[in-house]
């Protein structure tokens, strides 16, 4: 924000206090992002209570160490890794998937996602918005992603709550693109379990109580008034309310509350891990349990070039404690058919391991999990040959699982918006649904 502002008697300037603290969002204010989100709610097909939670492997996860072990195949193949048997007869996964495999009944798991990519950039743009990256430079002409595409069809759930947030950090391409900054994520920018996290922008500022507030929300209401009487269009009082709107996201308690991990008791806290990830995915959910409509959590890194079993030693059990307590979570608080859980990365890794004992690039395969959305659980999709390196059986793409999610928010991917240039580009230009989820 600029320093140069005008600022007022109490030393707080009303464009600070106003403004938004939607990360990206340069030059818009709350009650902007407000304005856009009601806009939102009457071109969405239905204001159904949905959400998703999507965990982005940013890295691109091993297929053969997470969910398609391949323990039958030559040491090389194979890898470092031991196979443990799931709650699914017959059904493995990786060693360090043991909370996840205890509750396999309750996960679907496709083993034949691929595309053609083996670039971070192409494939992250990919999996995010269901198109190849045209121009990685200008992101502002980008193709929006699916966070993006929610919060410009649907928009939240409940007043003064964002409908698309990015934890801790935006996904590689979770942006708005030519939809405008107004749809980008809120970004929280810190990890949940940093100690006395709080969310920027949803607390008062220094030194200003709510009631000195409250004399300036009379001010702007007692202008308001004034420009009413002149006003014949009914403009003001559109601005009025989405102006107020914002005064009562900073002054209220739903905003701030939802964000307040604090909140939950220690025991909920514990079986999702006291650590960044599991944290992370705890926020999710108390998000989308009021009122946020997609909640990403960007886990990282799973770029496995080398030393691949002390890296999974590292990052799989958190990961695993993580998505097993959301996944149960959820069905014990009865989410489990209004909140879809994907966990994806951009590609799979290499099914031979390299001189550095890891993975490389490989777009030819990967496994995506799935869980909750009232989808039809407790199965494996599709396969990957006998060494991993690609679908044997029911082949899927990524557009296919983006597919899933839009249906699961109620948004028609056949949906059509101009870009910047004015050409008319679809949500989705492949529309293949993965049948054994519909």
């Amino acid at each position: 924000m600029s320093n140069s502002q005008q600022t007022y008697c109490d030393r707080v300037s009303r464009r600070n206090l106003i403004k938004a603290g939607l990360a990206g969002a340069v030059g818009l204010s709350l009650p902007d992002i407000l304005r856009l989100q009601a806009e939102s709610a009457e071109r969405g097909q239905a204001r159904r209570d949905t959400a998703i939670i999507y965990i982005e492997m940013a890295g691109g996860p091993t297929q053969h160490e997470t969910y398609d072990p391949k323990p039958d195949a030559p040491a090389e193949y194979r890898g470092p890794l031991n196979s443990i048997d799931t709650a699914l007869p017959g059904v493995q996964f990786s060693q360090y998937m043991t909370e996840q495999a205890k509750i396999a009944d309750k996960l679907a798991v496709i083993r034949s996602i691929h595309h053609r990519s083996s670039s971070h950039g192409t494939s992250s743009h990919l999996t995010q918005t269901g198109y190849y990256l045209r121009d990685r430079q200008n992101r502002d002409n980008d193709m929006p992603c699916f966070g993006s595409i929610t919060s410009h069809v649907r928009g939240a759930h409940k007043p003064g709550m964002p409908a698309f947030v990015s934890l801790p950090r935006e996904m590689r391409y979770g942006r708005a693109g030519w939809l405008g900054k107004g749809y980008n994520a809120f970004v929280t920018g810190r990890d949940a379990n940093s100690k006395k996290f709080q969310v920027p922008n949803l607390t008062l500022m220094r030194g200003l109580t709510a009631a000195r507030l409250g004399d300036r929300r009379q001010l702007l209401t007692d202008f308001d008034a004034t420009r009413r009487l002149i006003d014949n269009k009914g403009t003001v009082d559109a601005i009025d309310d989405f102006t107020h709107q914002a005064f009562d996201m900073i002054t209220g308690d739903a905003a701030r509350n939802a964000f307040d991990i604090s909140r939950e008791d220690q025991k909920t806290r514990e079986r999702y891990g006291m650590n960044a990830t599991g944290q992370n995915v705890l926020l999710a959910r108390r998000l989308v349990e009021r009122g946020v409509s997609v909640a990403t959590i960007r886990t990282g890194s799973w770029d496995d070039h080398g030393k691949i079993a002390d890296r999974m030693k590292s990052k799989g059990p958190s990961f695993d404690q993580a998505v097993a307590g959301l996944v149960t979570d959820l069905y014990e608080r009865g989410l489990d058919k209004k909140v879809m859980l994907v966990c994806m990365g951009e590609f799979g890794r290499t099914p031979r391991i390299n001189r550095g004992a890891g993975r490389d690039h490989w777009g030819s395969v990967m496994s995506v999990l799935l869980a909750g959305g009232g989808l039809p659980v407790g199965q494996i999709i599709g396969a990957s040959d006998s060494k991993g390196s690609v679908p044997k059986e029911r082949p899927y793409r990524p557009e296919d699982v983006l597919h899933t999610m839009y249906a699961h928010l109620g948004i028609d991917p056949a949906l059509t918006f101009a870009d910047n240039s004015g050409r008319p580009r679809a949500v989705l230009e492949r529309r293949n649904p993965i049948i054994e989820l519909a």
